[in-house]
């Protein structure tokens, strides 16, 4: 009779030792290249998911790992990034600030924009594309010919892997989640609503450019902005880092353009100087009149 061959099992994330050592090489490597602040609580989120990639590249541990990455960083980044990262999103999610956006804010700007004006939108965070696309769908909802005028959004995440999808266009049934009424039918057509993937319309896609950006380094965008959505972005930093993004979010803005924030946020700092609140987690840019006018003043 044959004996059973001895067979040994696959290694799997729990098979690694994360210590307190390896947290704080990765929270440290985080914060210096990407301004990301990992609160110890995410601590095992980091060793189930770093693991897998440690195990892919068949390294010996998180030691290995962050030589590995500190050498190989152009290749890796965007694996690192990826996995540190969490994206949850779905279509007009928050569904106010689309709510405040359709009746108070894009009225005029489409009215702008059909005198030849410029008009510039930018999803900060964008994930896998669902806030740019919810966003375009409630411009061409007002503006149907706004992919012939000076509409454009800029979409931009960290995350290369979501930028990707985001840049298909094209969403499987369970990630086609919509709040009750017609918002489905401002990014989809009728024609696409049963399909088990969907296609984002044309005229929506068109208005949207996806780019890869680290909101903590440079922007290489020189103009100003009408809105900005960043939300759900900012509870990855530290305060110090939260209080130089408001800032330098609300700089981007143009005279009384619009920045949403999540809905756990608050805008703290000097950017309060600059900014007023103008809604649920909205907030104004104050114009260059209200700006110059003395305290006290009516």
């Amino acid at each position: 009779m044959n004996k059973p061959v001895n067979s040994i099992a696959p290694r799997t994330q729990r098979d690694i030792p994360f210590g307190e050592d390896d947290f704080r090489r990765i929270a440290a490597f985080a914060k210096s290249e990407y301004g990301l602040h990992l609160e110890p609580s995410k601590k095992a989120m980091i060793h189930s998911r770093l693991g897998r990639r440690i195990i892919a590249l068949q390294l010996d541990g998180f030691a290995a790992y962050d030589e590995y990455l500190r050498a190989n960083l152009a290749e890796e980044a965007d694996h690192f990034i990826s996995v540190l990262t969490t994206n949850v999103t779905h279509f007009y999610r928050e569904t106010h600030h689309f709510e405040q956006l359709q009746g108070e804010v894009l009225p005029a700007l489409v009215a702008k924009a059909r005198s030849g004006g410029r008009v510039r939108l930018w999803s900060a965070g964008c994930s896998s594309g669902q806030e740019p696309y919810s966003l375009a769908g409630s411009v061409v909802r007002l503006c149907p010919e706004a992919g012939k005028l000076d509409v454009r959004i800029l979409a931009t995440d960290l995350d290369p892997f979501v930028l990707r999808k985001a840049e298909e266009g094209v969403y499987s049934d369970d990630l086609c989640k919509f709040p009750p009424g017609e918002w489905e039918g401002q990014v989809f057509n009728s024609s696409e609503r049963k399909k088990p993937n969907r296609q984002v319309r044309d005229d929506v896609r068109t208005l949207v450019a996806f780019r890869q950006l680290n909101i903590n380094g440079n922007w290489p965008m020189a103009g100003r902005f009408d809105v900005i959505m960043c939300r759900n972005m900012a509870i990855y930093f530290d305060t110090k880092t939260q209080q130089t993004l408001w800032q330098r979010l609300a700089e981007k803005l143009n005279p009384d353009g619009m920045l949403f924030i999540g809905h756990s946020e608050r805008v703290t700092g000097p950017a309060t100087s600059v900014i007023e609140p103008a809604g649920v987690t909205a907030y104004r840019k104050r114009s260059l009149s209200a700006s110059a006018a003395p305290a006290g003043s009516a």
